[in-house]
């Protein structure tokens, strides 16, 4: 298969193993020639001559496309004025029903260089650190953009954080400037984010010297939901500004900024396994062509498409799958700010019908939640305008799968279970072989399709090459590799750790002030490697399965939380001696959290309720803990060190006297957490 052919748009469909396989092969045998034609897919001001420089060993590089030149921003943006300024960029549908709009790329292109003139004004410049505290509303996109146009690093924090969260972010981070709204509406219930950002910015530590606060679309849209709380005050070294106060005075035309490829586009915040959240740094160029490439080729855009990415932005999906990737082949992108069970569950079903989305994109988090309520919320959308569904965050349980495949596609849409990390930027395992059925008559099966058909069922999956719950086949470029006893080796049968061989475009560059973690987490563990953290086994097709984290991060409902993160808010308590925290399986979230406590307290309900309160205050609700248990021991080495592997086994329900207990000093209290647990 010629590179050529993924550059060039509409995408064709890879519609047969062969036809995979032999441009993955090309990829693997011809990196260098493969991804300088990938490149071509964005616009530079000074075209790459190199594509990949970076080792794993003996010390990390990231280095792609390193003599390249370019502005992201004007890769979104600028370059579809000539042919899309009337396109619908962006379809912002709001909390309450009823409330939506659609900005164009010729708006969307106003609307990112006042802002950006106004972040000229205020001193902003290329390299500089801009913090954006904002939910899932359009000025979030445009201050994105506006950061990218003038070279300017942005880092996005979830909204859903809280006032502690968003501190220790932008001390680490060192910004210096500080956008944000006064509100945020969700689920019918407002939330506070400038009360959160004047009581984040009140502690002695603060870099931020510059606020700039935004009128968002929730604030405009619902003024009587409730006004600010006034609890909190701007610290008297913070200089605030009104955005409507300073963009009368700028103009709608603003340059773009040429930045190199290896300059930073992002940070991003995820959790690790030290404790503290790490700033993961993605590049300009390498990144966005992986981020165009993989959106591209996934979810075979073609130019009529509605594509709807349920993620929030403050996560790396809604970065490279909510805003750069769709934006960058001028796609037109559905951005919600609600939830979707509000005001009922059929939510999200209203949005696909009522502006024809064509491309879904969400959780398995999600999907669970959704199929707890009655098919009628379902059964009132039609969905005739989907063609292609996706999952992310975690792996897709079978049942899940299935409901999603015969329920939402109603049998007629291949589903893309991506695999891939904040710190890979980009899918890097999913199934991207489909036949997808024609619009006018029953499915049409190459031969060799038909063959591979019949190891699955037809008649539930007419798409080649869909296994419920399986990542599957691994992206252009993409070498991975699963180590079992520090081999590393890809056959059936074989679980261990997901290594990768090379590097790809979409890597991160590294940790943001922590060089030693980058290299110790992720190169050290496996030499010559990537590791990823997550195990995977391979099956008798060479297909890839995730299982799940190897570490101590928890995948809830998608996000990653540091256990040790979590742990340290509980001990904060006073009454609580020890504390930990492990994962188990949840119907819902895919990983629930269970807390384990130690304690000198007598009104354990009074200490529970205290315990998430603290949590909800110090990360955030999504850290809640789900259940909290009360123990008078945790199983231990004789070092002292807490053995959550056991705790796990507990939880899960394991017969403890097949398990391996010789590093365990207190076998006992096993029993007795057993007995918790059941009661």
């Amino acid at each position: 298969m010629n590179p050529e052919r993924l550059t060039s748009s509409p995408t064709p469909s890879l519609s047969s193993l062969d036809v995979y396989q032999e441009a993955y092969d090309y990829s693997l045998n011809n990196p260098e020639a493969f991804w300088l034609e990938q490149a071509k897919r964005i616009d530079w001001v000074r075209t790459p001559t190199v594509a990949d420089r970076s080792q794993f060993a003996p010390k990390a590089e990231i280095r792609w496309f390193e003599d390249g030149q370019l502005n992201v921003c004007y890769n979104c943006l600028d370059r579809h004025l000539g042919q899309h300024a009337d396109k619908t960029a962006i379809i912002f549908e709001a909390d309450e029903l009823g409330h939506s709009q659609r900005i164009s790329f010729r708006e969307l292109h106003q609307r990112v260089c006042r802002l950006a003139n106004v972040l000229s004004s205020l001193g902003v410049k290329k390299g500089d650190v801009i913090t954006l505290y904002m939910p899932m509303v359009p000025e979030l996109v445009v201050a994105m953009l506006a950061c990218a146009r003038l070279g300017a690093i942005h880092s996005v924090v979830f909204s859903g954080f809280s006032a502690s969260a968003l501190a220790e972010r932008l001390a680490a981070s060192q910004s210096r400037y500080l956008v944000t709204v006064s509100q945020n509406c969700r689920g019918g219930r407002i939330h506070h984010l400038r009360d959160n950002a004047q009581q984040a910015l009140a502690v002695d530590c603060s870099p931020v010297k510059t606020v700039l606060l935004l009128n968002s679309e929730s604030s405009m849209t619902y003024p009587n939901k409730g006004g600010q709380k006034g609890v909190f005050a701007w610290p008297a070294s913070v200089v605030v500004h009104n955005y409507n106060d300073l963009e009368r005075t700028v103009s709608d035309h603003c340059p773009c900024v040429t930045v190199n490829a290896l300059d930073p586009l992002f940070i991003l915040y995820t959790s690790g396994s030290t404790g503290h959240p790490k700033g993961v740094i993605h590049s300009s160029g390498g990144y966005l062509v992986y981020a165009s490439l993989t959106h591209q080729v996934i979810f075979d855009i073609q130019p009529e498409d509605v594509y709807f990415c349920t993620a929030d932005i403050g996560w790396i999906t809604g970065h490279s799958y909510g805003v750069y990737g769709p934006l960058s082949k001028a796609t037109t992108l559905v951005l919600f700010q609600g939830v979707p069970t509000y005001p009922d569950a059929s939510r999200f079903w209203r949005i696909i019908d009522e502006h024809k989305v064509s491309l879904f994109y969400t959780a398995p988090t999600a999907l669970r939640a959704l199929r707890q309520f009655e098919e009628s919320f379902i059964d009132s959308a039609s969905l005739t305008s989907l063609r292609r569904l996706a999952s992310v965050g975690e792996p897709i349980d079978p049942p899940t799968w299935q409901w999603f495949f015969d329920v939402i596609g109603k049998g007629r849409c291949p589903i893309m279970d991506t695999w891939w990390q904040t710190e890979t930027g980009g899918v890097l395992i999913c199934p991207l072989v489909t036949n997808v059925r024609s619009k006018d008559s029953a499915s049409i099966f190459e031969s060799s399709a038909n063959e591979l058909l019949q190891q699955t069922n037809p008649s539930k999956n007419p798409f080649i090459h869909q296994k419920p719950g399986c990542a599957a086949k691994p992206f252009f470029g993409v070498r991975p590799v699963i180590i079992q006893d520090q081999k590393p080796v890809l056959q059936p049968g074989v679980e261990g750790y997901l290594c990768l061989e090379k590097s790809w475009p979409g890597q991160a560059l590294g940790i943001l002030g922590d060089e030693d973690y980058f290299q110790k987490a992720y190169f050290d563990v496996h030499p010559g490697l990537y590791t990823s953290g997550d195990g995977a086994k391979c099956d008798e097709d060479g297909d890839i399965w995730i299982l799940g984290r190897l570490d101590d991060v928890l995948n809830v409902s998608g996000h990653r939380l540091n256990s040790a993160e979590l742990e340290q808010a509980i001990m904060e308590h006073p009454e609580v001696t020890e504390a930990c925290v492990v994962g188990f399986s949840h119907s819902i979230k895919g990983q629930g959290i269970c807390a384990f406590l130690v304690t000198k307290a007598s009104n354990y309900n009074e200490l529970k309720q205290q315990i998430k309160q603290i949590v909800r205050q110090k990360i955030g609700p999504i850290a809640t803990p789900d259940k909290i248990l009360v123990v008078p021991d945790l199983p231990k080495t004789r070092s002292g060190k807490i053995i959550r592997r056991l705790l796990r086994k507990v939880i899960e329900g394991a017969d403890m006297k097949t398990e391996n207990l010789s590093s365990c000093v207190n076998p006992s209290c096993l029993i007795t957490i057993g007995q918790s647990l059941e009661v």
